[in-house]
């Protein structure tokens, strides 16, 4: 019934030229009225409730993110005998690269896909490459076929948080919008914990790795499935000219008495048939060099701030202290996840730059905290806190504000005509630089020593301090079309 309505719809628009329909649309709806003339503010915020379901099923696929993030962290030495490859860490740096090798190449074509097929054809194209991986991972006899099933899963994972991160902040209310983003983060932190759980067996039972993707399959089918009942982004369908579908749409996600003042506000920005015409170089000069840079450094010094490779190293530093590795990681992850909570809490409270600086300079002191521990001065019964308080202090400052305000920020500061590819980038610029900080960390600790490592990473935090304060703006409270017309220059 769906699909006849947007056939429908779509012959309908395709007799006339989107930009003739926004002008008649315009023409229509000039009694209206306007934030200026308070029908807002009359109005009341639309309810928080009504866009929540939807948003639940999209951050979905942020949970399969952090589930094959951490899925091979206990499975991979039981996996490694059962494929006949244990011994060769070539074979085992492939089976945990090759996922982020495939995350880079999804996360380049995010935007083309989200603008080309929708949001919600988006989550479901991003669904199938992590069922087809995960199944093939999950019964394969050879190296080879678990390396390519987790190339197609790492692909489905670079799609998958792009589009949410477009998803979540184009349908939630401008009022509980950070609170909505940080979902993405929370799901990410579930899906790291629950695969973590999961392979707890893997250590006595050689064959438990194949059930720990097999249950991957499950929530990726969840996904394609419930997407079909979804709402699709009002400002996708704007943007392509069906704005009968877009007030349907947004009469379920905010409810009859906000479609018409939302459909007026989107259509000062998001103009039919200019989100076809993006071309890559306006990305990278002219008047949305600016936005653009600012996301791509964002994500650039979040993965400089050495917060991987705390991650990585943090099991050594429990291990001196007599924890398991399994209790370590859980430890991390309990912390990363309540991090996450007080984030979400604070967001549309404090602000996306508040928790951003007061992330960075919490992750540079506790970062300081590892320098000093590897100092000569200290003494060596402060070691041992100062290194393991170090790495969880760290990872809760991280998860305040670096983890899950970049991605809610950049969905937010992007125009509409050109987010979705804009997010693609500044994505493929983060997984860039995860490979290379990953590619680097253990050569830098092994020849320069942790004290100056960590020195360095502690210099990206406060380098990223100065950074937020100087070009960051604010964006708590505000909708989409404010933040764009505040923030791109005139022509």
């Amino acid at each position: 019934m769906r699909g006849g309505r947007l056939a429908d719809a779509y012959s309908m628009y395709k007799r006339a030229s989107t930009k003739d329909q926004f002008t008649d649309y315009e023409d229509r709806q000039e009694n209206i009225g306007s934030p200026e003339n308070g029908v807002w503010k009359e109005i009341g915020n639309p309810s928080w409730k009504r866009p929540l379901p939807h948003i639940l099923v999209a951050i979905i696929s942020s949970f399969l993110f952090g589930y094959h993030l951490g899925v091979v962290n206990d499975t991979l030495e039981s996996m490694s005998l059962d494929l006949d490859f244990s011994g060769s860490s070539l074979a085992e740096g492939l089976v945990v690269s090759t996922c982020l090798g495939g995350a880079l190449l999804g996360s380049i074509f995010s935007g083309w896909i989200a603008d080309g097929v929708g949001r919600r054809r988006g989550f479901q194209l991003c669904s199938l490459p992590m069922i087809i991986g995960a199944s093939m991972s999950a019964a394969t006899s050879t190296l080879g076929l678990m390396l390519l099933g987790r190339l197609l899963v790492g692909i489905g994972m670079g799609l998958g948080p792009a589009v949410a991160a477009l998803y979540v902040a184009e349908v939630s209310p401008a009022f509980v919008r950070g609170t909505y983003g940080s979902f993405t983060q929370i799901a990410t932190c579930l899906g790291i914990l629950g695969s973590l759980l999961i392979g707890i067996p893997a250590k006595d039972n050689v064959g438990w790795w194949r059930v720990c993707f097999w249950i991957s399959t499950i929530p990726a089918a969840l996904l394609a499935v419930l997407m079909e009942f979804c709402a699709e982004s009002p400002h996708w369908l704007v943007k392509r000219g069906r704005i009968d579908l877009a007030e349907e749409e947004l009469e379920k996600l905010m409810g009859a008495a906000h479609v018409k003042y939302a459909i007026a506000e989107m259509s000062k920005t998001d103009k039919g048939d200019e989100v076809d015409n993006v071309r890559f170089g306006e990305l990278l000069y002219g008047r949305h060099f600016k936005v653009v840079f600012i996301g791509s450094a964002l994500f650039a010094l979040q993965q400089l701030s050495g917060i991987n490779a705390v991650f990585y190293f943090s099991s050594t530093v429990f291990k001196k202290a007599g924890v398991p590795s399994d209790i370590a990681n859980t430890c991390v992850g309990i912390v990363n996840l309540t991090g996450s909570i007080i984030a979400m809490i604070l967001m549309d409270r404090l602000g996306r730059k508040v928790l951003l600086i007061g992330s960075f300079l919490g992750m540079a002191i506790t970062t300081g905290f590892q320098v000093a521990a590897a100092s000569s001065f200290v003494p060596s019964f402060a070691v041992l806190y100062l290194s393991v308080g170090g790495t969880l202090l760290c990872v809760l400052a991280f998860s305040l504000g670096a983890g899950p305000v970049p991605s809610l920020l950049l969905s937010e500061i992007f125009p509409g005509r050109i987010r979705a590819k804009a997010m693609a980038l500044c994505m493929a610029a983060h997984w860039v630089i995860n490979f290379l900080v990953g590619l680097l960390f253990l050569p830098m600790l092994e020849h320069l020593g942790p004290q100056i490592v960590y020195a360095i990473f502690a210099s990206f935090c406060l380098l990223a301090v100065a950074f937020v304060k100087k070009n960051v703006v604010e964006t708590k409270g505000k909708t989409l079309q404010e933040i764009e017309f505040a923030l791109l220059p005139s022509h």
